[in-house]
């Protein structure tokens, strides 16, 4: 399993509007995390910057056991966002990100994708942001064009960073062109595609090739829709909530491990899942990202804490 895009500093407030906490973040660092805790083994293609923020970002992937031989280490420093939250813990962003290690791909370095990759997630800032975006959409292109590892995708769309939905929309519709997953939030969908609905975009997306699309919406829960014509459909969980950072993170690493531990996880297994496995993937999934929110920032829960809260949570497995 191979995670590529960018790995930031997120300044979390800690009390006062004057103290901030660094954690490790964005979204491709934390879905390797959040695979590797729950047991896949992962690889990490994120240029980390050599600095002392730089240095977290390391320190963490290594501690949790992710491979960081395809990571290069860059020159330029480590982007950071600040976080804040609204009075329902939903977090928004402001980014530092101009001239930051995260954007600067080379063809070189994008060219390191480990052997024996079966699975390749990408998505989130670095798949839109020039210059570095051109470099990775080639190499996902190339693996997509193999034909043996499973592409997935998550636009993870920030507004401040696109310029309008128009141009949001092409950018995201290039990279969904080339996944076999492609995982979104019903805010993704609804600044990209407004006045749309899900089942609109999603068979949209079906059209570009895509082999199965998971719409998430909150504390609703999510949707699955494969183009084999497998569906799934599961309520989200009532929990004591924290904050929402990391929590789609989460989901789509659960997502992801989910395929791998069902055996499904591949172009041609897709094309044939059966609605059980489907929905048995989204259950887990949605356990993955309720755990999140009851935890202060980006934390994805293990495996063990995930096959614990499908008892509390009542969710059969």
């Amino acid at each position: 399993m191979t995670v590529i895009g960018e790995a930031l500093i997120d300044l979390v407030p800690a009390g006062s509007d004057r103290t901030f906490v660094a954690h490790p973040g964005g979204s491709p660092f934390n879905v390797a995390v959040g695979l590797a805790r729950l047991g896949t083994r992962t690889a990490l293609m994120a240029r980390l910057g050599d600095c002392a923020f730089g240095a977290i970002l390391r320190r963490q992937a290594r501690d949790e056991g992710i491979d960081l031989s395809a990571a290069p280490l860059a020159r330029e420093a480590t982007s950071l966002a600040v976080v804040s939250f609204d009075a329902e813990a939903r977090a928004s962003y402001d980014f530092y990100f101009d001239g930051t290690a995260d954007w600067n791909w080379s063809a070189p370095e994008v060219d390191r994708v480990p052997a024996g990759t079966t699975v390749l997630h990408f998505g989130s800032v670095a798949s839109w942001r020039a210059p570095g975006d051109v470099q990775i959409t080639r190499m996902v292109e190339a693996v997509r064009q193999g034909g043996e590892a499973l592409v997935s995708y998550d636009p993870n769309i920030r507004p401040l960073l696109l310029r309008d939905p128009a141009h949001g929309r092409a950018m995201v519709e290039r990279s969904v062109g080339l996944a076999h997953v492609v995982k979104a939030s019903s805010e993704d969908v609804g600044w990209l595609y407004p006045g749309h609905t899900l089942d609109t975009v999603g068979r949209r997306w079906l059209n570009l090739g895509v082999r199965l699309v998971v719409f998430t919406d909150g504390a609703s829960g999510a949707v699955a829709v494969a183009a084999s014509g497998a569906t799934a459909v599961r309520p989200g969980l009532a929990v004591d909530l924290s904050d929402t950072v990391g929590a789609g993170d989460s989901f789509t690493s659960a997502l992801i491990d989910s395929l791998v531990r069902l055996g499904v996880a591949s172009p041609t297994s897709l094309d044939t899942i059966a609605e059980s496995d489907l929905a048995a993937v989204v259950e887990d999934a949605v356990v993955a990202s309720a755990l999140t929110c009851e935890r202060p920032g980006a934390d994805p829960p293990t495996a063990v804490e995930v096959a614990t809260a499908r008892r509390r949570f009542r969710v059969s497995r």
